[in-house]
């Protein structure tokens, strides 16, 4: 059995200011969709300019904060949010949705596509390549925080978090969906994405990657004590996690129709 090791959360502090390892993983993270995204542009994988990478990062750090905090309010705790809207701008006390997050990117990569006149499917079919490794940031800085810990297990990397106030070994499972929806996910889109797709099937790709293997790594993650589990037995990350594999299959189904009737 293993113990969490209980890193210190603050990774520098600069008189008052305490910086997180959890914010410096949104940094890295970033900073990677950054790197990924100027080899793509490099090699000739998108009509896209460096300029245009630096406007999306942007835009997408907004989608990400402000569509993660309102999807974790609107799926997890409405009632709690609604009596105290002003809650909503307490970020320093956590409270991120994925899902909400990823509504949010959607959101601005819509106004960024109509703006340059190209396909909301081109600019998602860019990036989608670039985002898993991003994930496997914020993941690695979930474990470091010793939060969203998984279910008690018998395994022998069973791993007992102090924060969870038991003595129970349990799942790191912050590292499972490092390993799968962060490096796994990565190779998988990365690798698709390098020969020439139809229109969508990239971003396709990723959103039924994602979906599946969130939705089976969830097995092992600890609900949300708030929430429990909820219809069939399934978590919320879980239903959350089923219409972005269909809306993945569709756009899959309907890109490659689309492309063989053009052909």
């Amino acid at each position: 059995m293993l113990v969490h090791p209980q890193f210190d959360p603050v990774a520098l502090q600069l008189g008052p200011v305490a910086v997180h390892w959890y914010g410096l993983m949104y940094l890295v993270g970033f900073g990677l969709v950054w790197l990924l995204g100027r080899w793509r542009i490099k090699a000739g994988k998108t009509d896209l300019t460096l300029r245009d990478l630096e406007d999306l990062i942007f835009y997408c750090v907004l989608g990400v904060v402000v569509g993660g905090r309102l999807g974790y309010a609107l799926f997890y705790k409405p009632a709690e949010y609604l009596a105290n809207p002003i809650e909503l701008l307490y970020v320093w006390q956590g409270g991120m949705s994925f899902h909400g997050g990823l509504l949010g990117v959607l959101t601005v990569l819509f106004l960024f596509a109509r703006r340059k006149g190209k396909p909301l499917l081109a600019i998602s079919d860019f990036l989608a390549p670039l985002i898993p490794l991003g994930l496997a940031a914020g993941r690695l800085g979930n474990f470091i925080n010793g939060e969203l810990w998984g279910r008690a297990t018998s395994m022998p990397w069973g791993m007992v978090f102090p924060q969870s106030g038991d003595n129970l070994a349990r799942h790191p499972s912050q590292l499972y969906e490092l390993g799968l929806e962060g490096l796994l996910l990565f190779a998988l889109v990365w690798w698709f994405s390098n020969k020439p797709r139809p229109l969508g099937q990239v971003s396709a790709v990723f959103l039924m990657g994602y979906g599946a293997l969130r939705f089976l790594v969830e097995y092992t993650r600890e609900p949300d004590a708030f929430l429990g589990l909820l219809a069939g037995g399934l978590s919320m990350g879980q239903l959350l996690s089923l219409p972005m594999i269909a809306a993945g299959a569709v756009i899959f189904l309907w890109s490659a129709r689309k492309s063989t009737l053009a052909s």
